[in-house]
């Protein structure tokens, strides 16, 4: 078993971590939507986490962790993409706990921070790509999601998988204020096929750059699937329900022409309102030559999903 260590690490220098702190204790009211910003965001708080490294044999440049850090999407902290850095910190990640019920012969409740101890990490370096367009390479930390629902002993009636984010509209602006938030409809609820959900490249995540994750990045534990576009890729998770029938997830219901539920990262299937062929890449040059590159199909893992979906239509099936 591999020992968790409690040992800090040196601060990242985040542009958004280090603007003056504006309040020093909770969030303000949702008129002025302020942050607290004097806490694990202004002080790198992250834990050092042991794990087996990737080897990286497709050596894929990494993204630069500032970038992973302060450009995000996470609405229950506001929309703007430095929103996340500014606002999350006020979110306690501890203690923490995972249910994972429905259709299970041995429903149970992790503490989460107990799991990393209970099942070994190891590193996956992944391509993340945004529906919005744009991607990153990313250096996870955690443990394939199979492993963790082997030990709840899904049922035959089991054909999906719901995760739903942390409800706690007082300390994240965007479920308390449907403008801050972005409309949508919360908690955030997001879904996979029960084989989706099995499949070995399908992460819980726990850390990043090897260290535990930061609020702003999921923490303390999320959802990353690297062959889908990010929103599938479910934050600071509470609860997962094994069911028989398909969930209705957040961006699907919102606006289900423009976000399907299998939300598969496809050049060949735009966006309504954007192409899909091509995607900036974030962290390769400035604000006038960022580098784009063609769009792979599943995000470049099509040898190791595309069976998932061989009866499937993928323009319907988005």
């Amino acid at each position: 078993m591999l020992k968790f260590t409690e040992n800090d690490v040196t601060p990242e220098h985040i542009f958004f971590q280090r603007r003056k702190i504006i309040q020093a204790m909770g969030i303000m009211g949702a008129a002025s939507l302020l942050p607290n910003m004097a806490s694990a965001a202004e002080e790198d708080l992250r834990k050092a986490l042991a794990f087996t490294k990737d080897d990286n044999p497709q050596s894929l440049a990494l993204t630069p962790e500032n970038k992973v850090m302060g450009y995000n999407n996470f609405y229950e902290f506001g929309v703007p993409k430095e929103s996340p850095a500014k606002y999350a910190s006020a979110m306690k990640t501890e203690p923490w706990t995972l249910r994972i019920e429905g259709e299970v012969e041995k429903p149970m409740t992790f503490d989460v921070h107990q799991l990393m101890h209970k099942l070994p990490l190891e590193e996956r370096i992944y391509r993340f790509r945004c529906v919005e367009a744009w991607s990153m390479v990313i250096p996870w930390v955690g443990f394939e999601l199979n492993k963790l629902l082997a030990l709840v002993q899904p049922t035959s009636n089991a054909k999906y998988v719901e995760f739903e984010t942390l409800y706690d509209p007082e300390t994240m602006p965007g479920q308390k204020n449907s403008f801050f938030g972005g409309g949508l409809i919360y908690p955030y609820v997001e879904g996979l096929t029960i084989e989706e959900a099995m499949n070995p490249l399908t992460l819980l995540s726990v850390g990043l750059y090897g260290k535990t994750l930061a609020p702003q990045n999921g923490a303390p534990i999320r959802l990353v699937v690297p062959w889908k576009y990010g929103f599938k890729n479910i934050k600071s998770i509470v609860k997962i329900t094994l069911t028989s029938k398909q969930p209705r997830t957040t961006w699907n219901h919102a606006a289900p022409q423009e976000y399907g539920f299998y939300a598969n990262v496809n050049p060949n299937v735009d966006h309504p309102r954007w192409s899909q062929a091509s995607e900036r890449v974030i962290g390769s040059g400035g604000l006038f030559n960022v580098k784009r590159q063609p769009t792979l199909m599943f995000n470049g893992y099509e040898e190791q999903v595309a069976h998932l979906y061989k009866d499937l239509d993928l323009r319907k099936n988005f």
